[in-house]
């Protein structure tokens, strides 16, 4: 009854329904681009993408800027039509190329944040965009518009596109010869990708964004196996983890980035004891 009191209590503060509401919508997003991300064995691609988006914010703190996904979105995105559609032009683009395009643009954030200090504290500021800290919880009302009208924007487009997403990521010569313009279509999820990413690092941070793509896909295919199965419960596990990582963490005063994922594994662990249990 207290926590309950204590969590009612902390409702009352805009900040913390701002980050609810933002945990929510990003969480939802990230699981449907998640399915398609791990169906497609593009996993790698989102770690590399985060640490981009990591170099991308820390520019924009460098330079000052107070609306950082201004910067890092453009950025964000130009990386993943060069990545993605690499992928999807057999294989220009190697592992060894996504690889260094990853460290360089994680070691890029952390010299520019070091020779540019902005702060009293770079380690602080540093942290914040690796692990996401509290910076969820100190959203101005244009963040979350943003990030609201991107995550419904992402959302819409996995709803709407549904049946050629899915034939897609299955076969793209069947797209291709049932009239889905594939390069489009992967040009689009490229670019949702990008947003996608760029979006979780405020809930998660660079380093764990990874995480919160993959995990719920994963959970989801450990107990479902037909593709609206998966999609519709990685949306529950994302929504569950993400909620219930972030109350915990208000209440617990823990970092919310950590706890989500940590939430996340507690659920993939219990779909994998389930999954086993119906196979045997």
């Amino acid at each position: 009854m207290e926590l309950i009191n204590k969590f009612v209590f902390y409702l009352g503060y805009p900040f913390v329904r701002y980050a609810l509401v933002c945990a929510s919508l990003i969480a939802l997003a990230s699981a449907f681009l998640g399915v398609i991300l791990v169906l497609k064995r593009y996993s790698y691609i989102a770690n590399s993408l985060s640490n981009v988006a990591f170099a991308s914010l820390s520019i924009a703190t460098a330079i000052g800027f107070t609306q950082k996904l201004v910067l890092a979105l453009p950025l964000t995105i130009f990386f993943a039509l060069i990545l993605l559609q690499g992928n999807n032009s057999k294989k220009i683009i190697s592992d060894a190329a996504i690889a260094m395009v990853s460290v360089s643009a994680l070691a890029m954030g952390y010299l520019v944040m070091n020779v540019f200090r902005v702060g009293p504290n770079v380690l602080v500021d540093v942290c914040t965009i690796l692990f996401g800290s509290t910076s969820i919880l100190t959203l101005t009302k244009l963040d979350v518009i943003i990030s609201v009208a991107l995550s419904i924007l992402v959302i819409l487009f996995f709803i709407y596109y549904y049946k050629e997403i899915y034939i897609t990521v299955f076969d793209e010569d069947l797209a291709n010869a049932s009239g889905i313009k594939v390069e489009r279509l992967n040009t689009v999820l490229s670019m949702v990708v990008a947003v996608v990413i760029t979006l979780a690092i405020r809930l998660v941070g660079s380093l764990l964004v990874a995480a919160l793509i993959v995990f719920p896909a994963v959970s989801a295919m450990k107990v479902f196996h037909s593709f609206r199965k998966i999609a519709f419960a990685s949306a529950i596990i994302s929504l569950v983890s993400a909620l219930g990582g972030a109350i915990f963490a208000i209440l617990a005063a823990t970092p919310v980035g950590s706890t989500i994922v940590v939430m996340n594994l507690v659920i993939f662990l219990i779909m994998s004891i389930i999954g086993g249990m119906k196979r045997g």
